[in-house]
């Protein structure tokens, strides 16, 4: 239920944000942008301090990366996102429906409350946390896609089969994943990803973030392999 009405909002946003487009000049916009560039770079941040063991982020960063970067996630979501636009045959000139969807994929699927929250509704089925976040998702869609087009529409799509892979994954690793300190090692990771992201959003960099996503898989395996090292 969380994941399906998660879905819903960032639907329900991103039509408000379209709407919007259209009387928001072109200096707001790039305004607009930066800030939500450097809130995400905030979050990033925020949520990177909730680790404590950086063998297990930088081990789970590399693995993952090596991962991630062999599948080349990025190219496939870049894609998908470009598919869609030969479909919709949509672009303003200035974002295309590939780089919204990119983002909005990203923003809304790698994170704390994503990956806490979905552990809880398939572990517990406590949607709470899902409830609270399609909140923040409603306006952060509207404002995306206020500057990113209908691309961030589709990332409802991605938020629909990511939130909900992970809600029954959990639901299977029940006995596994009930550790607080290995899921703040996982939040840790979300929250590198994130940075970059807002990095990119900022036009500072041009991270292929998505590559890095298979490091959040890595940190349940590293985290139990550390306890192990006489440290």
């Amino acid at each position: 239920m969380g994941v399906l009405v998660n879905t819903a909002t960032v639907l329900m946003g991103s039509a408000l944000g379209l709407l919007l487009k259209k009387g928001i000049s072109e200096r707001v916009s790039k305004a607009v942008m930066i800030a939500i560039g450097l809130c995400t770079v905030y979050i990033g941040v925020d949520e990177a301090m909730e680790g404590s063991n950086a063998i297990v982020l930088i081990v789970s960063m590399v693995l993952g990366t090596i991962v991630g970067t062999l599948i080349d996630i990025d190219d496939k979501i870049n894609r998908a996102g470009a598919f869609l636009e030969t479909k919709m045959k949509h672009s303003d000139g200035k974002t295309t429906i590939a780089e919204g969807f990119m983002t909005g994929s990203l923003l809304f699927c790698v994170g704390a409350m994503t990956i806490v929250g979905s552990l809880n509704a398939g572990l517990s089925g406590d949607n709470e946390l899902l409830f609270t976040k399609s909140i923040l998702d409603l306006i952060s869609s509207c404002m995306l896609a206020s500057t990113l087009g209908i691309g961030v529409m589709f990332a409802a799509l991605f938020v629909l089969v990511f939130q909900g892979g992970l809600v029954l994954l959990a639901g299977l690793l029940q006995n596994v994943l009930t550790n607080p300190a290995m899921i703040a090692e996982i939040t840790c990771a979300g929250g590198v990803m994130i940075i970059g992201l807002g990095l990119n959003i900022l036009g500072l960099s041009k991270f292929k973030v998505a590559n890095f996503m298979p490091a959040i898989l890595f940190v349940p395996l590293i985290y139990w392999l550390v306890q192990f090292l006489p440290l």
